[in-house]
């Protein structure tokens, strides 16, 4: 079973490099082939959470327009576990880029996705972006790093 799962975490890894090459390029439609359609997401936009792929989509459509360019989006410490038809991955994410506002932006963000295997593919059933936040202010900390 090792051997087996260390298949399937190679196959997720490989799945969440393409999504990320596909977030850099601003391809919505590259970045929606790893959700599932019963996606649930906590992004860092409101609201609380986000409902199935249209939602999703919108997020990432409102996300990709504020760029000029290829937006730089790495992952750091990335870990994959992997069951029979489940697994889950965290990384710290970088975001950095050129927006249409000519501002620079650079920040670190904490990923978590967790996915199901369907028909034989791995699909996010549900994602979770946050950023640390200082209780005092009630402002999130993007000027941290890792």
């Amino acid at each position: 079973m090792a051997t087996q799962h260390a298949i399937e975490e190679a196959a997720i890894r490989q799945r969440i490099d393409e999504w990320a090459e596909a977030v850099r390029a601003l391809d919505i439609e590259g970045a929606m082939s790893i959700y599932a359609p019963e996606i649930v997401s906590f992004d860092v936009e409101p609201p609380l959470q986000h409902v199935g792929l249209q939602a999703k989509r919108k997020n990432w459509v409102g996300a990709s327009a504020q760029y000029q360019g290829r937006r730089g989006y790495d992952l750091r410490d990335l870990t994959v576990t992997v069951g029979d038809d489940v697994a889950f991955a965290r990384s710290l994410n970088r975001v950095s880029g050129t927006l249409k506002n000519g501002n620079e932006v650079d920040f670190w963000v904490r990923w978590t996705a967790c996915f199901r295997k369907t028909d034989g593919h791995w699909l996010i059933v549900h994602d979770h972006v946050s950023a640390p936040l200082d209780r005092a202010s009630g402002r999130a900390l993007l000027d941290l790093e890792p």
